[in-house]
């Protein structure tokens, strides 16, 4: 049992289910069905600010609240500019970094530590990456886990072929641990696309987008679950709101006048 946050911001008390993983952001769990289902790999998609990284972050904090550690590997920002970024957010909570239910690190140290081509990975690169995560993951028994992004990976994958087996093995890896993962990716705004390579949507267990609406010349952030095998969710589209004293939660999605 642990502290979760309702949709008011108050903290509840609240268990988890081995069936599904809850994000404890209310209405996204309700349009879950329940959660994310135990084990899968979910792709977060979306352009520059549309949420991505807050939401990964604030999926690892709930999670830890209630006794299920995380990790969260950072490949796009350093970490003094990550944590300083998050601190702002009430969900952030350095005591639980300090327990080390929420762990984060830079895979740019690690590729640098294990000798890594900076710009491309060879076969054997990725297999030593994909041990160091798995590794990693496995010694700190986390049962969430974040790669922000996945993009940035795997541009230095670069071979659509070592992409896709890399994602693969890695979900089947974490899966069997039942570690349910979050693989940001970004895509360019306006763009009806999921990755920019292609294929790593059809690797994932889920995909959910974060897009923008323009209203009258206001961008209006937008959530949109687009599969989630394993649970029965909605498919429809909500706004999406953004505070330093909630973080994320999803509010009703009004229809335009125009």
């Amino acid at each position: 049992m642990g502290m979760i946050k309702d949709s008011k911001s108050t903290y509840i008390e609240g268990s988890s289910s081995d069936e599904f993983c809850k994000t404890w952001i209310y209405e996204l769990d309700q349009r879950l069905g329940g959660g994310i289902p135990a084990g899968n790999t979910v792709l977060l998609v979306g352009s520059s600010g549309t949420g991505k990284t807050t939401l990964s972050m604030q999926f690892l904090m709930n999670g830890a609240r209630n006794g299920e550690a995380g990790v969260f590997f950072t490949i796009t920002e350093p970490l003094f500019k990550l944590t300083k970024n998050m601190e702002k957010f009430q969900f952030y909570d350095k005591k639980l970094i300090e327990k080390g239910m929420v762990n984060i690190i830079d895979l740019r140290i690690i590729s640098d530590r294990l000798g890594l081509d900076a710009e491309k990975y060879s076969v054997e690169d990725a297999n030593a990456l994909l041990d160091v995560l798995k590794d990693i993951a496995d010694e700190l028994q986390v049962k969430r886990l974040v790669i922000d992004s996945i993009t940035a990976l795997c541009y230095r994958l670069q071979s659509k072929e070592l992409i896709r087996d890399f994602i693969f093995k890695l979900g089947s890896s974490l899966a069997a641990m039942k570690c349910t993962s979050i693989l940001t990716s970004e895509v360019p705004p306006d763009k009806l696309k999921y990755s920019q390579y292609g294929i790593e949507e059809f690797i994932a267990d889920g995909i959910i987008y974060m897009g923008d609406i323009d209203r009258r010349g206001d961008l209006i952030r937008t959530l949109q679950i687009i599969k989630m095998r394993g649970t029965m969710h909605s498919r429809s589209k909500t706004a999406v709101s953004l505070s330093t004293a909630h973080g994320i939660e999803l509010i009703p999605l009004l229809k335009s006048s125009r």
